[in-house]
């Protein structure tokens, strides 16, 4: 039960805010207008950063009381959010009711019910989790197909409205199936910094901060602009709003399968595997895109490989922390990935706004973030199974650069088209290309020993 609680829990909550990219192209065309990119940029930014940031806090609070007022109070300000954004015209009524209102409630959720079920869960936790996060999935599914029906019949408010009072059915089953099987209140330590810092100097959370805070600089980028991208390349508005329903439905299965394979084969090989893939496939099929095929193609890709983010981080986190406090851990890992968030979508606006409203830019950057950030998670490997020497000395640089040379060897027969622009950033890190070999054979054969992470 308290899996199919947090299914809702994160439809509602997480899978509203995998649909943000609907209000990117929405707000530009018609209410915000007279606004930038990068302007309009800041409010889906900032509710992910404080659907991921609340968690500083809301981590505390989960370890100490558990999830129930964190579900009714969060669930309140979710719903009152969105309610509040149906009756604004001006940007800072959005910002305040869509960012950080609607984002607070979210965050509350979302955090309550991802503590609740590291609980419950430990020898399949990833395969549960990702069950869970498969609700975010659908979520990203049915309302964007549900704004689109609604917002040219109905008017801005009255979708808002609807979309609300959907999620407020959705807290009503939350409320009543999420429980905690862990005690809450044993620890009356008052809220201290050191409870923040204290994990950080472990050798087994650290890399996994710095390597998933690095990998989403670009990973919500398609999410956002992916819509608009695609009607500068001539995709029809009609068709291009469904791209985003597409990416979140192929994000079901990215969401389930890894989970259950990451229980079997390991939780950090798996979500290696899906962050480097999910590196390259911005420069092999999203830059070059020039028609509908290649952006339908990338949607189908790309929502599946970045699936296993969602739905094996909270399982990492498990892994390398104590149960006790996985509520602070939690939170302050994605607080780290908050502030990665909150600034990758305005600087990918600014991005646009400086190459004169094409995207190339911007794909190029979320393509890189997220090449180091896969670079730096194939790496953590190390501090949860020490392979070889090289990696405290080059965490990042001994993987990155083999990423875009593997995506021309792989992909270039498929795409003639495929730019040399992407191989231009890394060119003045190619010398540390020759000790890939060593790197690589340590990596294989410590694998192949049958470390199971």
């Amino acid at each position: 039960m308290v899996t199919f609680g947090s299914w809702w829990a994160l439809f509602i909550a997480f899978g509203w805010t995998n649909s943000l990219g609907v209000f990117q192209a929405y707000y530009e065309e018609t209410l915000l207008q007279s606004y930038s990119s990068s302007t309009v940029s800041w409010i889906s930014s900032t509710q992910i950063f404080m659907m991921y940031g609340g968690g500083i806090i809301l981590g505390k609070v989960f370890d100490q009381y558990g999830p129930r007022w964190l579900l009714i109070i969060g669930g309140f300000a979710h719903v009152f959010g969105l309610m509040m954004t149906s009756i604004s015209h001006e940007y800072y009524q959005i910002f305040l009711a869509q960012a950080i209102c609607s984002g607070c409630g979210a965050s509350a959720l979302y955090y309550a019910c991802v503590g609740s079920l590291a609980g419950w869960w430990r020898a399949r936790r990833a395969t549960a989790f990702g069950i869970a996060a498969s609700g975010a999935s659908l979520g990203g599914v049915i309302f964007p197909i549900m704004v689109d029906h609604l917002i040219n019949r109905v008017g801005f408010g009255w979708t808002m409205r609807a979309v609300a009072f959907l999620i407020l059915g959705g807290l009503v089953i939350v409320i009543l199936t999420v429980k905690s099987r862990l005690p809450h209140g044993t620890n009356t330590k008052p809220m201290h910094i050191k409870q923040y810092i204290h994990p950080f100097k472990e050798r087994t959370f650290t890399p996994l901060v710095i390597s998933l805070s690095l990998f989403s600089f670009g990973l919500f980028l398609p999410f956002n602009y992916l819509i608009a991208q695609a009607q500068t390349i001539g995709m029809s508005t009609s068709l291009a709003n469904y791209l985003v329903a597409i990416l979140n439905a192929a994000s079901v299965f990215g969401r389930l399968i890894p989970g259950l394979v990451a229980d079997k084969l390991g939780r950090f090989n798996v979500m290696a595997v899906a962050t480097v893939v999910s590196g390259i496939l911005p420069f092999a099929l999203w830059l070059p895109a020039r028609g509908n095929i290649p952006d339908i193609f990338f949607a189908v890709l790309f929502g599946f490989f970045s699936g296993a983010y969602v739905s094996l981080t909270p399982a990492l986190i498990a892994q390398v922390s104590p149960i006790s406090e996985i509520g602070i851990r939690t939170g302050s890992l994605y607080f780290c990935v908050s502030i990665a968030v909150l600034t990758g979508s305005p600087i990918a606006g600014a991005l646009v706004s400086v190459d004169d409203g094409k995207y190339g830019y911007l794909e190029i950057f979320a393509g890189a973030t997220m090449c180091v950030g896969a670079g730096s998670t194939v790496c953590s490997i190390r501090s949860v199974c020490p392979i070889c020497p090289i990696c405290p000395i080059f965490p990042i640089f001994t993987v990155f650069p083999i990423l875009p040379i593997f995506t021309v060897f792989t992909v270039f027969p498929i795409l003639p088209i495929l730019p040399i622009l992407p191989i231009l950033p890394i060119l003045p890190i190619l010398p540390i290309f020759p000790i890939l070999p060593f790197f690589i054979h340590r990596v294989g054969a410590h694998l192949n020993s049958g470390c199971n992470q």
